[in-house]
């Protein structure tokens, strides 16, 4: 399959991204915000045509179960808490005009009912990944562990996207990208609430998997580590740190939503502001 390229985008990464990255008040013709949609679209459509995948489906979290939760009661505590705040100022009052948008040009679609997008965009990357050149599309750092020859990940910023690729996680990071979930286990992610080992930043944990190789032969082989600081924080977190790796690391577990001809996909090379006339908020 040396002619596909799939494209799948982190829909409610996006959202989010564009919802607070645009300017505040973006009014459609109802007078309702749609600054979120705006960008959402005007993002999905630049990276299109930069790109030109020969298919692609957009995936987004649903508000339902998530298997994580269960493992550690305070994964992704610290997110903000929308059900609190006037539906019209969060990013999800603008999913149904999102979803028209998508659906106008036929652009495969849908949210999670019992995992998380990572984990379907996971699923894809090690299924199909493995023979035919793929970009996930996402802030999200998780899925720099899924990097391979084939899989890239595409960081949008406008004319300074970033495709981050087996090389840049190398320049970055100092490992391989097979080692990042075991690397961000020792780090921690404040962004989902996992806290790391103390002592032990992004230098010390690429030195650690540099010399270890994964976290698995690091708590092995304890007594090895030369600095006793580093050392003794390793021990007395390597319960904290296997449930770390339990969390971070993504596998192919859950049955993706889409099949290969279902996500085929030919842009016909509308506009934003086009497709935003077309279903009637702009």
């Amino acid at each position: 399959m040396d002619n596909v390229h799939i494209l799948l985008v982190d829909g409610s990464n996006l959202l989010f991204q564009m919802f607070y990255g645009m300017p505040a008040r973006i009014v459609g013709r109802q007078g309702k915000p749609i600054q979120g949609t705006l960008g959402f679209l005007g993002a999905l459509l630049k990276t299109v045509r930069k790109l030109e995948p020969t298919h692609l489906a957009v995936l987004f979290d649903g508000e339902t179960y998530n298997p994580r939760g269960e493992l550690d009661e305070n994964y992704k505590a610290n997110r903000e808490d929308y059900s609190q705040m006037p539906e019209e100022d969060t990013p999800f009052s603008q999913l149904p005009d999102v979803y028209a948008a998508l659906d106008y040009l036929e652009i495969c679609h849908r949210e999670t009912e019992e995992c998380e997008t990572d984990d379907w965009m996971a699923s894809y990357a090690l299924g199909m990944g493995k023979s035919c050149k793929m970009t996930l599309m996402s802030q999200d750092s998780d899925f720099f562990q899924l990097i391979t020859d084939k899989v890239s990940v595409l960081r949008y910023r406008g004319d300074n996207s970033v495709v981050c690729d087996c090389a840049y996680i190398r320049e970055r990071l100092g490992i391989e990208p097979c080692q990042y979930a075991d690397f961000k286990s020792l780090t921690g992610d404040s962004s989902d609430n996992i806290r790391g080992a103390d002592k032990v930043g992004p230098k010390t944990a690429a030195a650690l998997m540099q010399q270890f190789g994964s976290l698995d032969s690091l708590l092995g082989n304890i007594e090895s580590i030369s600095k006793p600081s580093v050392r003794e924080s390793i021990r007395a977190n390597a319960q904290r740190l296997l449930l770390n790796q339990r969390l971070i690391r993504l596998e192919q577990k859950y049955p993706v939503p889409f099949s290969l001809e279902q996500m085929a996909y030919t842009y016909d090379g509308q506009t934003s502001t086009q497709v935003l006339t077309a279903i009637g908020i702009k």
